[in-house]
C-alpha cells in the first residue's frame, strides 16, 4: 500500500494493560483485541493501519514526526497524556495530515483533571466515550476525511 493508503495508530501509557486495568473504567477487552478491531476496520477501508503502544511520552512524540512523511493520517489514544503533555500537543499541531483522538472512557465525566485535554485542542476530531468502538469509528472517520 502507498503512504496515502496507511495510518498510524499510536497508544499511550497503560494502555498496555487493558483488560487488567480498572475494568469497571475501560472494560475487559484487551489492546490486542483491540488491535484487531482496528486492522479489521481499515481494510474494510482499504487502509493499512501501523498499531503501536509505548509508555514513554518521548517515543509517542518521535512517531508522530514520522507522520510528516510517512502516514496519512493519525489515530491517537494519548491516555493520560492527553491532560498533561504540552509536548504531544505541539506535535500533532505540527501535522499537516489528519489527528483523530480516541479515549475509551468519557474523560469529561470522570475527575476534573482529566477535563482538561491538551490534545484535543491540536486534533482534528475527538472521540470518546465509546469504548472500544471508538477505535473503529476513528478509522471510519478518517477513512471519510481521507476521501
Amino acid at each position: 500500500m502507498t503512504e496515502q493508503s496507511r495510518i498510524l495508530v499510536l497508544n499511550g501509557p497503560n494502555l498496555d494493560i487493558l483488560g487488567r486495568r480498572d475494568p469497571a473504567q475501560y472494560g475487559t477487552v484487551t489492546l490486542a483485541e483491540i488491535e484487531a478491531i482496528v486492522h479489521t476496520e481499515a481494510a474494510v477501508h482499504e487502509l493499512d493501519a501501523d498499531f503501536r503502544q509505548t509508555n514513554r511520552e518521548g517515543e509517542l512524540v518521535e512517531w508522530l514526526h514520522e507522520a510528516l512523511d510517512h502516514f496519512a493520517a493519525v489515530v491517537i489514544n494519548p491516555a493520560a497524556y492527553a491532560h498533561t503533555s504540552v509536548a504531544l500537543h505541539d506535535a500533532v499541531e505540527a501535522l499537516s495530515v489528519p489527528v483523530v483522538e480516541v479515549h475509551l472512557s468519557n474523560t469529561w465525566k470522570r475527575e476534573p483533571f482529566r477535563h482538561v485535554d491538551h490534545v484535543a485542542t491540536a486534533a482534528t476530531a475527538v472521540i470518546a466515550g465509546a469504548g472500544p468502538d471508538g477505535y473503529r469509528l476513528a478509522v471510519a472517520h478518517v477513512a471519510s476525511l481521507l476521501g
